[in-house]
């Protein structure tokens, strides 16, 4: 016998969380449709030249690489990629400002831990524009993640926005362009290393001067309100068109935000995010919940203006965020912010009593057209067993048909909670669903 195992770093959920996965996948996805944004599905599998073409770094180490006959392939690491490869693929035939949504798994070979996982859905929202794409689309898409969010209900949380132009600015203004990636990467990281490894890092790897590391430690610990961040930056008098710029588009982006209904309280500024990511080139997105920090981000993203650039000639700047759906919904597991209330997709379950198959089966067939989701049990077995295949379930009415109920042209319905029964006919059942099924 072969020990039945799953591979670390690949989650498997019992039927009752698999509902409330599918059902916060199914906000996610409505919400994604209500802005309207388009769906797309591209394929797990790449050839490897497209999905390396700007991948480097870190991000190269994780991806998932294999050769079949002559093609060398790789597993997709996000689903941004694959969108840049596709917009530059069927340029002819798309509408732009072209926004898309994607929800599937992606694939990365993280070291096994808690709560980090080499299989998980990501859930992609990006707008892509030819030549151009308007700031707008920076405040809109903080806007949804900000509106799935409050829907799921798993509290207080932060939407925090900086700009990487304000960081290339910086590190040209203090001649620092050399050495602007790796800084790039551990400014991303200053919140889990905390300002001493920072500080020590820079100064022992980088041979950064204290000069250049203090202006860089007085940027990113700005603080107050968002009014009051951007006033700083504004007198920290860096002169360089970069910065300048970025300022004014973290300003106007911002200001969007509270248009499109984001409540002030829900977002902030935070100069420390950058996105490990290469290929993000002005507003970056990290969203946090209020208590449970140490989860880190729930929901990232940014702009990208030269992402298809390795794919076509044309310009196609875009912007989006993501939210990685299977490493959310098992932090919101572990600590409790959501729970299963469903353990089953159908309050009914037909039981037959006796020889009376025939009309369970016709009985489960007039209420499946009546879009009522119902079990039929078809085993030949004890009542007690029926019972307690149903209460295991976690299904709330039983509906039995034995001889009597044929004859009466009637079924009896319990309710498996209170015990309490009825003789129904079956017009009277399908409209007492419909309505409980509205509760």
């Amino acid at each position: 016998m072969i020990e039945p195992k799953t591979l670390s770093g690949f989650m498997e959920l019992l039927p009752s969380d698999q509902i409330l996965f599918n059902n916060i996948k199914d906000v996610i996805r409505k919400t994604y449709e209500k802005y309207g944004f388009l769906p797309l599905d591209t394929p797990v599998i790449e050839s490897s030249d497209v999905l390396l073409a700007k991948a480097g770094g870190e991000t190269e180490k994780q991806i998932y690489q294999f050769s079949k006959g002559d093609n060398n392939l790789c597993l997709r690491f996000d689903l941004t990629v694959p969108l840049a490869k596709y917009v530059a693929l069927n340029f002819n035939e798309l509408a732009f400002p072209f926004a898309r949504y994607q929800i599937g798994k992606v694939y990365r070979g993280e070291r096994p831990q808690k709560g980090r996982f080499r299989e998980f859905y990501q859930c992609d929202i990006d707008v892509v524009g030819k030549d151009s794409l308007s700031l707008y689309y920076d405040a809109l898409i903080p806007s949804v993640i900000y509106n799935i969010f409050k829907e799921i209900n798993i509290g207080k949380f932060k939407i925090s926005v900086s700009n990487r132009k304000l960081l290339m600015g910086l590190f040209e203004y203090l001649g620092l362009v050399d050495s602007s990636v790796e800084i790039l990467r551990l400014i991303d990281k200053f919140s889990k290393i905390g300002e001493q490894n920072f500080v020590e890092t820079l100064k022992c790897d980088y041979k950064i001067s204290d000069d250049c590391m203090q202006k860089i430690l007085d940027f990113i610990k700005i603080d107050g309100t968002v009014t009051e961040q951007l006033d700083k930056l504004k007198n920290l008098d860096i002169k360089n068109d970069k910065f300048v710029l970025g300022v004014n588009e973290l300003e106007f982006v911002t200001k969007q935000m509270l248009v499109f209904g984001i409540d002030k309280d829900y977002f902030n500024i935070d100069l420390s995010i950058a996105r490990g990511l290469d290929y993000y080139t002005g507003t970056v997105y990290e969203t946090t919940i209020i208590g449970y920090e140490s989860l880190g981000s729930v929901s990232s993203g940014g702009r990208y203006d030269n992402l298809a650039s390795f794919y076509t000639k044309e310009k196609l700047p875009g912007v989006g965020m993501s939210i990685g759906l299977t490493r959310l919904f098992y932090k919101l597991k572990e600590h409790n912010i959501i729970s299963d209330e469903e353990k089953s997709l159908s309050k009914a379950i037909i039981l037959p009593m006796g020889d009376t198959f025939n009309e369970c089966i016709a009985l489960s067939n007039v209420l499946r057209q009546k879009n009522i989701n119902n079990v039929l049990y078809l085993e030949n077995t004890k009542f007690k067993n029926k019972i307690s295949y149903a209460n295991k379930l976690g299904i709330k009415y039983a509906i039995f048909i034995g001889e009597d109920e044929v004859k009466n042209n009637c079924v009896t319905i319990k309710n498996l909670s209170t015990f309490e029964q009825q003789s129904l006919s079956k017009e009277e059942l399908v409209k007492f669903l419909q309505i409980d099924y509205l509760k």
